[in-house]
C-alpha cells in the first residue's frame, strides 16, 4: 500500500469517491441524519465537505443556505458538477475560513478531522464562525478502529492507496473543541451492524463482517457553543 499526502489522495480518488462502496459512511448518515435539528431556515457549512455528500442531503430537507468548502480542488469540482450543487462548494481552508462571526445555525465536519494537523486552529474558526444558539457534529474513523490497523484510503489502478491522517484520542478531540469555548452534548461510538454488510459486501469485504464489526468503526461527536 503506498501513502500520500491528503492533496494528492483527493484529487487520485475524486473521480470515484460517490460509487466507492463505504461502510462507514453509509453508518455515520443513518446515525447522524436522526440528530439533527429541524433544517427549516437554518444557515449551513458543510466543512471539508468533498463532492457534497451531506450538502446534498441538507438541502434535500429543507435547509435554507448550504454552503460547502473544501480544500481539495478536485473534489469540490467533482461535486460542483451534481446539478443542486452547482456552485454552492468552494475551496477554502478549514483554518482560515472565508465567512463572518456567527453566519451558520449548523456546522457538519465529516470524516475530514483525522487529516488536518491544526485541530485547535480548526476549533477555533468553527467557534468563531457559529451562531450563538448553533450545533456543530464532528464525524470521524474511530480512534480505537485506527489503533487496530484500520486507514483512510481507496484502491486505483495503481493499487491500494493509503491518505496521511494525524490519529489523536477521543478525549483529546474533545479538549480541543472544549478550549475553543463548546461544550460536548453527545459522544457517539459505533460498530458496523448487519445494515451495512450489503455495503460491505459490494466491496468484497463481506467476509470480514464478523471481524470488523466488533470494533468501534466511527465517532460522532455533537457540541454546541458554551454560554
Amino acid at each position: 500500500m503506498s501513502s500520500v499526502s491528503v492533496q494528492e489522495g483527493y484529487a487520485r480518488w475524486a473521480p470515484t469517491y460517490d460509487q466507492d462502496p463505504n461502510p462507514l459512511l453509509a453508518l455515520e448518515e443513518r446515525l447522524l441524519q436522526p440528530l439533527l435539528p429541524e433544517l427549516a431556515g437554518k444557515v449551513v457549512l458543510d466543512l471539508a465537505c468533498g463532492t457534497g455528500r451531506w450538502s446534498s442531503r441538507l438541502l434535500s430537507q429543507g435547509a435554507r443556505t448550504v454552503v460547502g468548502v473544501d480544500f481539495s480542488p478536485a473534489m469540490a469540482a467533482a461535486g460542483n458538477m451534481k446539478p443542486d450543487l452547482k456552485g454552492r462548494l468552494a475551496l477554502g481552508d478549514c483554518c482560515d475560513l472565508p465567512f463572518r462571526n456567527g453566519a451558520f445555525d449548523l456546522v457538519i465536519h465529516s470524516f475530514a478531522l483525522g487529516h488536518i494537523q491544526d485541530v485547535e486552529r480548526v476549533a477555533r474558526e468553527v467557534a468563531r464562525i457559529t451562531g450563538v444558539n448553533g450545533d456543530v457534529y464532528v464525524s470521524d474513523l474511530h480512534p480505537y478502529a485506527r489503533a487496530q490497523g484500520w486507514k483512510t484510503g481507496f484502491r486505483d489502478r495503481h493499487g491500494p492507496v493509503e491518505i496521511a491522517t494525524w490519529p489523536r484520542p477521543l478525549e483529546e478531540q474533545v479538549d480541543f473543541w472544549g478550549a475553543a469555548g463548546f461544550r460536548c452534548v453527545r459522544s457517539i461510538s459505533a460498530r458496523l451492524e448487519e445494515l451495512e454488510m450489503p455495503i460491505l459486501a459490494r466491496a468484497g469485504k463481506a467476509y470480514r463482517f464478523e471481524e470488523v464489526s466488533r470494533v468501534p468503526a466511527i465517532q460522532i461527536l455533537h457540541f454546541k457553543p458554551r454560554h
